[in-house]
């Protein structure tokens, strides 16, 4: 029960960067820079806690409320700003989508580490964890079950929100069903008078806010506030782009897909014996397995099971 209680907690860093991923490979963009827009959501949201903790004349009584919403808004913010920057080289400037997202990898996590080095006081941050990180005070009233799906913090919650009202904004609204022609046939898009650059920039910025939150919760909740952590991030980064492909480009399948990744990531720490060994080959596993679904997809055929058909490619409107 521990184990399954620890993977469904653990998910949401896999479930905010893979649905922040999706939204933007749905306007055919992939974004490889997602692992660098983590760190830099981590960056953002601890800095937004740390200077609320420090504005406070007790720090030991902060506000739930304001504490969560400073956090999640710079976390946001901070990811959208590095998402804007891949957007300005990608859209704009017709810049090549695969190197400007590891540039922006590398750029991302150098921009983490100097935020959070230099102007995050992390004194106060155990008390800003123990605040984000805790659960519905019913839960411990309704045995097993309270413990495994209530006693986790509010942005785990957050996280599967996101993934669902993602699916259905994709799937059943006028705006994501032409977000989605864009990522399909951009030309076919423009034709019909979708503007496909806003639709792409708006995609590359929402999603790349949805994916920092991922960052912010891990320190903050996961790790509960242990600063050095964040520099663990970016493999978790990586990891969320292979969810993608594991589940199909549908963030309804994110949200079981990234407790099953949650769930091998953890496993190891719940294993007897020679933990270190068993642990290097349990957290292969899920690349294993996203390159035997791709095989499979690629084999199968199946329309539905494939990305976006303008994913990578640059649009250059004067061809159409």
């Amino acid at each position: 029960m521990l184990l399954l209680q620890s993977a469904i907690r653990f998910s949401a860093v896999f479930l905010y960067g893979c649905t922040g991923e999706i939204l933007t490979e749905k306007s055919g963009h992939l974004n490889l820079g997602i692992p660098g827009i983590m760190c830099g959501g981590t960056a953002g949201g601890c800095l937004g806690v740390a200077l609320y903790m420090a504005s406070l004349p007790d720090p030991t009584k902060p506000s739930y409320l304001a504490l969560v919403l400073i956090g999640i808004s710079m976390a946001f913010l901070f990811a959208a700003f590095l998402g804007g920057i891949y957007a300005l080289l990608t859209v704009s400037l017709k810049c090549n989508q695969n190197i400007t997202g590891l540039a922006l990898t590398t750029f991302g996590t150098g921009f983490a580490q100097f935020i959070m080095d230099n102007y995050v006081e992390r004194g106060n941050f155990s008390i800003a964890s123990s605040y984000i990180a805790q659960g519905f005070s019913f839960a411990d009233k309704l045995g097993w079950f309270g413990d495994l799906f209530f006693s986790h913090g509010i942005l785990v919650y957050l996280a599967i929100g996101i993934a669902i009202i993602t699916s259905f904004f994709l799937n059943r609204s006028k705006i994501g069903l032409g977000l989605r022609a864009v990522g399909e046939n951009p030309a076919a898009a423009d034709a019909v008078g979708i503007k496909v650059d806003k639709y792409k920039y708006i995609s590359i910025l929402t999603g790349s806010g949805i994916a920092g939150l991922g960052g912010f919760f891990y320190v903050m909740d996961y790790v509960q506030g242990m600063y050095d952590s964040y520099a663990t991030v970016e493999g978790f980064g990586w990891l969320a782009i292979a969810l993608v492909i594991f589940t199909l480009w549908r963030p309804n399948l994110a949200i079981i897909g990234s407790i099953i990744f949650g769930l091998l990531y953890v496993l190891p720490f719940h294993v007897g014996g020679d933990s270190s060994t068993k642990s290097a080959l349990i957290k292969i596993i899920p690349y294993v397995v996203t390159v035997l679904v791709l095989l499979v997809v690629s084999i199968s055929g199946s329309k539905k099971a494939q990305p976006p058909a303008a994913l990578g490619l640059t649009y250059f409107r004067e061809e159409r």
